[in-house]
């Protein structure tokens, strides 16, 4: 039990005491976290836990993140880079500005979270709760029946009253009352190790009969934000030259594909360059770079311009490239899959997973080149919250027998249909607070791999209580019937109570490993 607490509360350890508070001398004061106000700048030195979260506003540093996601490579942070509190900061001194009141932060959430993870028991656990209620009466009769019954029959009162203290010790139901949720509670644990918080072993269970996992796209299956996927260039132009041009052409946006464009291209830009830069809302950009009249933007911009935009293949925003009228190529941005998320589809599948479905509201062309991509089964897109929910629906229509819909999200706007599936999984890190408070599970490190290693723990724990209840309840029948016949002596009794619910204990403590799923 201690060691399923401590893997848990690993995660319980991430709560600072106090937050530095930069005072006007330049001294640094150590405030309650609760007692920091929203913009607030905080300073959080080399080796103190990030208090609360925010955006680093000065500095550069190394956070380890593993008590919150368990991953065990630190992740860089600069300025203007989002931070999250739980977090150890490794090597630089940052200046932190709060953007929520700690009791909304993500450290405090985590600890809600697994402080109410123990109230929301599974159904075979209740069951075994209810059993015992009634077991345990019906038995200690029994035994009273076996002494009194037997004795008075054949006078022999020594004899039947050992029979029925036999009876009576090795009917004992400790071995499943015990190693039941002590099995439940090792696989939320040993989940905890993966990153992965499980709010009850009621969602545990379910877990393990999912057979059909359905996915929102953007930020769950994607990364959720634009990058430079391809770059044809022509009339001469090398790729980097045309990233060059687009990249200065785009120096004076904060569009999050000029951004993009900006962060593609490998090299210092000298915004003197750039001259007569204008923006056209929706189309694009024009500037003029060292003397050249320069055009970026979509075909309708092209068009305007009297030039026709070739088509491409990759599916993406197409930024296309005109320098002094003549057609220098074109630059696609997309949202690009998370590295791991081919691989997760394809461990689902290989777990039973019958069914894997993206629902999304992007354009249907997007969707089906990320489907096609990852492999998945299925795609609708186009689709508003309220479409998303009726297609869960129709799924969950469509499942047969103990099969169960696992839904995975991170937005607001999929909160209604977290709450709809039979087991709502979240992303955790960068999810929105509505998706985390509505899902089931949540995913600290928004790595959907975590999924199918996730749903192995839950079948493997149920393997464990199943295992468990058939090993404890075949024992002490046969022992129970020996024990009536007068074969059974004491000692047999006692290793049918105290014997089979320690072999139980320790079959439930496999649960909390997690190392080879």
């Amino acid at each position: 039990m201690g060691k399923s607490r401590k893997s848990i509360s690993a995660m319980m350890n991430i709560a600072p005491d106090y937050a530095n508070v930069e005072q006007a001398d330049g001294t640094l004061e150590q405030v309650f976290p609760d007692d920091i106000a929203v913009g607030t700048v905080i300073v959080v030195k080399p080796g103190e836990r990030v208090p609360i979260d925010g955006v680093i506003v000065e500095g550069e540093t190394q956070l380890d993140t593993a008590a919150l996601t368990g991953e065990s490579v630190p992740r860089p942070a600069k300025t203007g880079d989002d931070i999250i509190s739980g977090c150890i900061n490794m090597t630089g001194l940052i200046h932190v500005r709060t953007t929520k009141p700690f009791g909304e932060s993500t450290v405090a959430r985590v600890l809600e979270l697994v402080e109410n993870a123990s109230e929301k028991k599974a159904r075979t656990e209740n069951f075994i709760t209810r059993f015992a209620r009634v077991y345990t009466p019906a038995v200690t009769g029994a035994a009273a029946v076996l002494a009194l019954g037997g004795g008075l029959v054949t006078g022999a009162w020594s004899d039947w009253i050992l029979r029925g203290l036999t009876f009576l010790v090795v009917s004992c139901p400790c071995a499943l009352v015990i190693s039941v949720p002590l099995s439940f509670f090792g696989g939320i644990g040993g989940a905890s190790k993966l990153g992965v918080l499980i709010k009850g072993s009621n969602y545990l269970e379910t877990l393990a009969d999912v057979d059909t996992a359905v996915f929102d796209k953007t930020g769950t299956l994607t990364n959720g934000t634009s990058s430079v996927v391809a770059v044809h260039p022509e009339a001469g132009y090398t790729e980097q030259s045309l990233l060059e041009v687009a990249a200065l052409a785009e120096s004076f946006s904060d569009h999050p594909i000029a951004q993009s464009v900006r962060a593609a291209f490998q090299g210092e830009l000298d915004p003197k360059r750039v001259s007569d830069s204008a923006n056209d809302a929706g189309h694009g950009v024009t500037a003029t770079i060292d003397g050249k009249h320069v055009v970026i933007g979509n075909a309708k911009m092209l068009a305007a311009a009297g030039v026709e935009a070739p088509d491409c293949e990759v599916v993406g925003t197409i930024l296309h490239v005109l320098v002094d009228g003549v057609y220098a190529g074109h630059i696609v941005i997309a949202d690009t899959v998370k590295a791991d998320a081919e691989q997760t589809i394809r461990d689902l599948h290989a777990a039973g997973i019958n069914r894997t479905v993206m629902l999304t509201g992007d354009r249907e062309e997007v969707a089906a080149s990320v489907a096609k991509q990852l492999g998945l089964d299925e795609f609708h897109a186009q689709l508003l919250p309220g479409d998303k929910v009726e297609r869960v629906e129709a799924l969950l229509a469509a499942e047969s027998g103990k099969g169960k819909l696992a839904f995975v999200g991170d937005g607001i706007n999929d909160a209604p249909v977290l709450t709809r599936a039979d087991v709502g999984i979240a992303m955790g890190a960068m999810g929105s607070d509505a998706a985390i408070e509505a899902a089931d599970v949540v995913l600290m490190d928004d790595k959907p791999s975590n999924i199918s290693r996730a749903i192995r723990v839950a079948r493997k724990t149920m393997s464990i209580v199943w295992q468990n209840i058939i090993f404890a309840l075949g024992i002490k029948l046969l022992i129970l019937v020996l024990a009536a016949l007068g074969i059974a002596n004491m000692w047999l009794a006692v290793f049918g109570d105290v014997g089979v619910a320690i072999i139980a204990i320790l079959n439930a403590m496999r649960a909390m490993g997690v190392k080879n799923l």
